[in-house]
């Protein structure tokens, strides 16, 4: 008998629903799948036995019997693909392999002096070409590329704007799909970062969160229902200028008193600047020397984390999130910076919505951005139930 159009679209749609129910409750059998989406018995079967032909899916054995034969359960083949994940930071990128499931197999950083396009886009292909030669075998090989930016993205994946790079209309996307396949997401950094907190980080069980990268400035992405918002809200970017002190320092937008001069790493940086006169520490060294009791480190962090405090008390009053999440570089320093933060917090909001809405710091720490970038092709590959598998170990793009 003929299939039609619209039953081949009927039968995708059931064979992706099924996929990801085993995704998201496995261990379970056919009978587990057929109860919990309402689709018959011998239709679940047909479909599992599509997805375990594919490899997407595997039979681990017998499960517990209530009362005849014992049922075969079933499990997502997390290492049926991989896919890369990037973090184009202000000194550095960011790069991580990762299975199906959000798993890290491999992880670079790259140095970079050299920020103009051509150079990040060749340390891009570089990266993938050296992880693609340490890949596991698997039926997929590397699925696609997820990229987050530190500025705004249009909805073709170019770059329109990244005032700390120095860039302006670029186009990532052309010259790394030529090369690695049409699989290839770019996002803002913030955006990326919320989707990766709301899979793998502290975000799982909140529908609605804000998530704020805080590195040389303050980026935010917005999780509501569960889905990264992309309205027009001022909130859904750079909420780094919003002023929190009116007569504050000159911030690069030309504004005074932004967030990010008084509460980023950068506003850090420059405030140790001049209580190390003979020495400039990074981020990491003065933590550590927090971390031992150094008065001038310790009266810093609480000055940062008191900054950070104003910024969030306004967040939860304006918004009444579910949770806060705080990410990117700062959150290295979260214990250090939480007490200071969390009085602020404490006098400055609303007590109503104080109550309604949590701050954590990123269970991902910096690998937020580049854990969600990667999820986003891995998104687009599992949407899609009859991959074409690779050929002699290779991706689908033939890195």
């Amino acid at each position: 008998m003929k299939i039609t159009g619209d039953q081949q679209l009927i039968k995708k749609m059931n064979k992706t629903i099924v996929l990801d129910t085993i995704r998201q409750r496995q261990p379970l059998s056919r009978a587990d799948i057929s109860a919990a989406i309402g689709l018959n018995k011998a239709t679940v079967s047909s479909l599992v036995s599509e997805l375990i032909d594919s490899q997407l899916v595997t039979e681990i054995g017998p499960g517990e019997s209530s009362g005849g034969r014992k049922p075969t359960l079933l499990l997502f083949n997390r290492s049926a693909g991989y896919a890369v994940g990037i973090d184009i930071r202000v000194n550095d990128l960011l790069a991580v392999l990762v299975d199906l499931e959000g798993h890290v197999l491999l992880e670079k950083t790259v140095a970079l002096a050299d920020f103009t396009p051509d150079h990040v886009v060749e340390q891009i292909r570089k990266t993938i070409r050296q992880f693609s030669k340490k890949l596991p075998e698997s039926p997929y090989g590397i699925v696609g590329i997820g990229i987050g930016v530190p500025g705004l993205v249009d909805d073709k994946s170019r770059v329109v704007s990244a005032p700390n790079l120095d860039w302006n209309q670029v186009d990532l996307y052309d010259p790394l799909a030529s090369e690695f396949g049409t699989n290839l997401h770019i996002d803002n950094e913030a955006n990326a970062g919320a989707i990766g907190e709301k899979l793998y980080g502290a975000g799982r069980e909140a529908q609605n969160l804000v998530y704020l990268s805080i590195g040389i400035g303050i980026g935010s992405g917005i999780i509501v229902g569960g889905e990264l918002y992309r309205g027009t809200s001022n909130f859904s970017g750079e909420v780094g200028h919003m002023t929190v002190a009116e007569n504050g320092p000159l911030c690069r937008c030309g504004n005074r008193g932004c967030w990010e001069t008084l509460a980023s790493e950068k506003a850090l940086l420059d405030r140790a600047a001049k209580l190390w006169n003979d020495s400039h520490p990074d981020l990491e060294e003065i933590i550590r020397l927090a971390r031992d009791g150094e008065p001038r480190a310790v009266q810093l962090l609480n000055e940062i984390g008191a900054q950070l405090g104003v910024g969030l008390a306004n967040l939860v009053n304006i918004l009444n999130p579910e949770l806060i999440v705080i990410g990117n570089r700062l959150s290295l320093a979260g214990d250090l910076l939480q007490d200071a933060m969390l009085r602020t917090i404490e006098n400055r909001s609303l007590s109503y919505h104080r109550k309604k809405s949590g701050v954590a710091f990123a269970n991902l720490g910096i690998r937020s951005t580049a854990l969600g970038a990667a999820s986003m092709p891995i998104t687009m590959f599992l949407s899609e139930p009859d991959p074409v598998p690779a050929q002699e170990g290779n991706t689908p793009a033939g890195i």
